[in-house]
């Protein structure tokens, strides 16, 4: 029996690329070819920078840091190439996504150890980081020392831009336009949707429109859909259909595609004012069009249905969801729940949440929030109150105002003392007790004679 054929640096990278595995793509990387046995040592395997890459990618999404962290470092001590500034762009951005700044910035500072030149595209991926997390301060340092070092490019100023917007400052957003100009850096179309946005996102809709118009008359710049998108976001909000359907024309006369963005934000334009059949014309309108509906389209469907109490045909876009290759999100089910609760119908809400696991779908805080709101609402109270004992059992809790309301009805009920007492302990042993139920739950064991209960509670709750 021939030995097996030892694989190659090229074969692996083609091997790991098919793997949708993370895990078993770290083992193949680690170790590529555990089936050959030789007496003599084996020279270590030279990894390809492109086997690197995918990995690295791999573990990336799929949120492995520490398994990534330790590729990077062997990486480093690689000799025989220099990694690409765009692996580190993109693991700078990984870190991003998953809310880690300090590491990205470690990342960054580290580069030079690499071998790797610092361009402005890891500074700008390490700004777009720092604007994910919201870091403002830090972002606003980093920025500082930036000058010295690159030249900031368009996209440099648009995550300065974007950033002004989402603190509201929008004279700050401004003034880096200016700047921008004045540095004789071109806004693109991604400035112009942003600073719309921005508008819109601060309730400028007349400032946004005039920008839009002076985008290609002042700027030379083609409006793109995201700007219509957020104009029309806007504009449905403000209860401005007529206006909304015309930028859709606007958009067709220019030639301008529609994505599935604008498509939702119409979809949900018209179930606000209770055009339903307009809607579902929309929808078809999309499909036929070759814009493919994703699970925000559905779930906006999935809302408008809600408003309008057609809970049925909200339950069958679920199917449709997934015989269109899509697949329902917790959002979906969230949304029917919340509507189920607010029109009292608590058992159809209920059942929906209980199998939500046979669906393959994890329930989130805000599933657990709104079957309890809803079962509370419809004084259901020893149903909230298994809800709050699993919730907090998940790691999860009710909103500060939902534990109090149910600790209030709880004590103006007559004969619920005992369930009291055992919601009190769930919400004790979370520390959710606030100070305004403690008041409710004292006065009313002063009017019960009950004053020794809580004082036994009390002493319970402290000693664990």
């Amino acid at each position: 029996m021939s030995a097996p054929k030892a694989i190659s640096p090229y074969r692996l990278s083609s091997l790991l690329r098919r793997q949708k595995d993370p895990n078993l793509a770290l083992q193949l990387f680690q170790n590529p070819n555990p089936q050959i046995q030789s007496p003599e040592p084996q020279k270590p395997f030279r990894h390809s920078l492109l086997s690197y890459d995918i990995i690295i990618t791999k573990l990336g999404r799929a949120k492995m840091f520490d398994q990534m962290d330790q590729i990077l470092s062997q990486l480093k001590e690689e000799t025989r190439f220099v990694p690409r500034e765009i692996i580190f762009c993109n693991v700078i951005s990984f870190y991003g996504r998953a809310r880690l700044p300090d590491r990205a910035l470690k990342l960054f500072d580290e580069m030079p150890a690499f071998r790797c030149r610092r361009t402005v595209k890891s500074y700008n991926s390490v700004m777009d980081t720092l604007l994910k997390c919201s870091d403002f301060e830090k972002m606003r340092e980093f920025f500082a020392g930036f000058e010295s070092k690159v030249t900031p490019d368009a996209c440099t100023y648009n995550i300065l831009i974007n950033a002004c917007c989402k603190r509201g400052c929008l004279d700050d957003a401004w003034n880096v336009f200016d700047e921008m100009r004045r540095k004789r850096v071109r806004p693109n179309a991604v400035t112009f949707g942003t600073l719309v946005h921005g508008l819109c996102a601060n309730s400028k809709l007349e400032e946004a429109l005039n920008l839009k118009e002076d985008m290609l008359r002042v700027y030379e710049v083609k409006p793109d859909a995201s700007v219509y998108a957020s104009l029309m976001k806007e504009l449905s909000r403000a209860g401005e259909l007529s206006l909304t359907l015309g930028l859709k024309e606007e958009m067709e006369r220019e030639g301008i595609k529609l994505d599935s963005g604008v498509y939702t934000t119409l979809i949900s334009a018209n179930f606000k004012v209770g055009r339903k059949e307009e809607a579902f014309r929309i929808l078809e309108e999309m499909r036929v069009s070759g814009c493919k509906p994703d699970t925000v389209t559905y779930n906006a469907m999935i809302h408008g249905l809600c408003m309008e109490k057609d809970f049925e045909a909200a339950c069958k876009m679920l199917d449709q969801i997934g015989e269109q290759g899509c697949k329902p999100d917790i959002i979906s089910y969230n949304i029917i729940i919340g509507g189920l609760c607010k029109e009292g119908k608590w058992v159809e809400a209920n059942d929906l949440f209980e199998d939500l696991p046979r669906r393959g779908c994890k329930r989130d805080v805000l599933s657990y929030r709104t079957i309890f709101d809803g079962l509370c609402g419809c004084k259901r109270f020893k149903e909230a109150a298994l809800i709050l004992d699993e919730m907090v059992f998940k790691g999860y809790a009710p909103s500060a105002l939902s534990a109090q309301k149910l600790v209030g009805e709880l004590c103006r009920e007559g004969n619920m003392e005992e369930l009291l007492w055992k919601v009190l302990t769930v919400l004790g042993n979370a520390n959710l007790i606030d100070v305004n139920s403690w008041g409710l739950v004292i006065s009313k064991a002063c009017k019960k004679g009950m004053v020794s209960n809580v004082c036994e509670l009390v002493d319970t709750l402290i000693v664990q």
